[in-house]
């Protein structure tokens, strides 16, 4: 990372972009205006921000027990707050860390018939019923680490079932069909109850627990673990779990419902009995209502998968869905996963690593429409090591088991300019670029405000290819200068200074947050 200097002196480092990275994220759109008006009203608020988060499945179960001084460098991009000498972010701060408990694949091997090795999870749950709290160790010390390097909030979430359970004996479904018999839904939350304890055990405080995990999808092709459940299905898992949570006198509270995509949480879509999840969850006139659980939390999750091209379906899609969750008193949403998956409309494709800004810039993108459409007050990304040749991962690392190097990419940073800087208990403003909306064609501004010290964090992402010249606005008052944190090609979350200029020159392709104090 480069040491602090002036943001003056970064332009002429960054102001000769080549034109040739627009024929991805940029394709469709014309280069930024060559002014750009942005306005910040901090007295008008929306949604507190809870966290941002990551997964980590699968690769921490293997990197978990890679040499110290490897985990350690990865541990520390994903959950340091802290920064160096010179100013630069030693990680970008996550403030939430999904574990994923096991079913038992790993422990089937082969049997399992999940053919990727990576794919696999162990179970703290023995076949003879019995614990073994020595499972699972590579995520447990992730797990640990990161409330080391202050990571607030810890979830679990099974794909699966425990084996012991599930109808085929399996971690993944046959026909499509629920891989669990309801006669095994009070088993399965008291397996839960029992995993909090274990990791209680071990210094490891469980926030959150989410017993389902995109309940739509068949499951049944063996690619990793998972089965499908109707809504009445996740009704009576989250009526058992809620029950044994109570009877342990825990605090854990239930995620619902991790729907396979946002459609799903607003309407049937193409799953009858598995959509409207809103309604069927938070609607006391439903028949799987649970909204009144004294352990159940008060959001509503989904993914963003499927959902984020092209733009003006994306938008309209989380309008409805920031509808349908606004017409609950007191319900909040969620944005519990998401990568880069499938084309995307031909704006970018899943396959293939790429450390690069684009996928950068796309992941931004969808986090802005996430945060200032859908209202959502969490943003999770899915794997944060990855050793896939995919846009999946915010560190990559070698496929390799006992050691391996591993690799920074541009999303690790770009989910930095917003997990680093707004912290749980946040809120977004107001704010509008050139009079209209929260975004141009290419310029996506967002705000945010520490309601203790009123401090304001501002991200703005210029799409375009080429630099465009900002003005910031708040409550009437010309902002001249502050401290800047930028992700470009050449940048990766690296600080400059600006100073008593009215404008803000943003170079093209990049992501920059703005912190001011009062």
């Amino acid at each position: 990372m480069m040491k602090l200097k002036t943001f003056a002196a970064l332009l002429v480092m960054t102001a000769c972009y080549s034109c040739q990275n627009s024929a991805k994220e940029g394709q469709d759109t014309q280069p930024a205006s060559e002014e750009i008006s942005v306005r910040i009203n901090t007295s008008k608020k929306y949604q507190e921000i809870d966290h941002f988060g990551a997964s980590d499945a699968w690769s921490t179960q293997f990197v978990g027990t890679w040499p110290e001084a490897k985990r350690n460098g990865i541990a520390e991009l994903l959950f340091s707050q802290e920064e160096d000498q010179e100013g630069n972010p030693k990680g970008i701060g996550l403030s939430l860390w999904r574990f994923n408990i096991g079913a038992g694949s790993a422990e089937q091997g082969e049997e399992s018939d999940i053919k990727d090795e990576w794919r696999r999870a162990e179970s703290f749950l023995e076949a003879d019923g019995s614990y073994n709290w020595d499972r699972q160790a590579g995520q447990v010390w992730f797990a640990s680490k990161a409330r080391e390097l202050g990571v607030e909030h810890l979830l679990l979430f099974p794909n699966s079932p425990p084996v012991n359970f599930t109808k085929n004996g399996k971690a993944y479904a046959t026909n499509g069909e629920s891989n669990l018999d309801p006669k095994h839904f009070d088993a399965f939350g008291e397996y839960m109850v029992q995993v909090i304890r274990g990791l209680r055990n071990k210094g490891l405080e469980v926030d959150y627990i989410s017993p389902v995990n995109e309940p739509q999808w068949d499951w049944s092709d063996a690619g990793q673990e998972g089965t499908p459940f109707f809504n009445s299905d996740i009704a009576g898992i989250a009526r058992s779990l809620n029950k044994a949570l109570e009877e342990a006198a825990l605090s854990t509270k239930i995620d619902i419902a991790e729907a396979a995509k946002i459609d799903y949480l607003y309407k049937e879509a193409d799953k009858p009995g598995r959509g409207s999840q809103v309604q069927a969850f938070f609607d006391p006139a439903s028949a799987d209502y649970i909204g009144d659980l004294s352990h159940m939390g008060k959001a509503i999750s989904g993914h963003s998968y499927f959902t984020t091209s092209p733009f003006q379906k994306a938008v309209s899609q989380r309008e409805e869905l920031h509808a349908a969750v606004a017409a609950v008193e007191g319900l909040k949403y969620w944005m519990s996963e998401y990568c880069i998956l499938g084309d995307n409309g031909g704006e970018i494709n899943g396959n293939g690593r790429d450390l690069g800004i684009d996928p950068a810039l796309y992941m931004a993108k969808v986090i802005h429409n996430d945060l200032t459409i859908a209202n959502a007050s969490a943003w999770h990304w899915w794997v944060a090591v990855s050793p896939y040749d995919y846009k999946d991962g915010l560190v990559y690392i070698d496929h390799q088991k006992e050691d391996g190097n591993y690799y920074e990419s541009k999303m690790l940073w770009a989910l930095g300019n917003y997990s680093k800087f707004i912290r749980p208990g946040f809120h977004r403003m107001e704010a509008s670029t050139s009079g209209s909306s929260s975004q141009t064609p290419d310029i996506l501004a967002s705000a945010f405000q520490d309601s203790q010290s009123n401090s304001s964090v501002i991200v703005l992402v210029n799409l375009g290819i080429k630099e465009a010249s900002i003005s910031l606005d708040i409550n009437g008052e010309l902002l001249k200068n502050g401290k800047i944190y930028l992700t470009d090609k050449e940048h990766d979350l690296e600080p400059v200074v600006w100073t008593n200029s009215d404008h803000l020159k943003l170079p093209a392709r990049s992501i920059a947050t703005i912190v001011t104090e009062e």
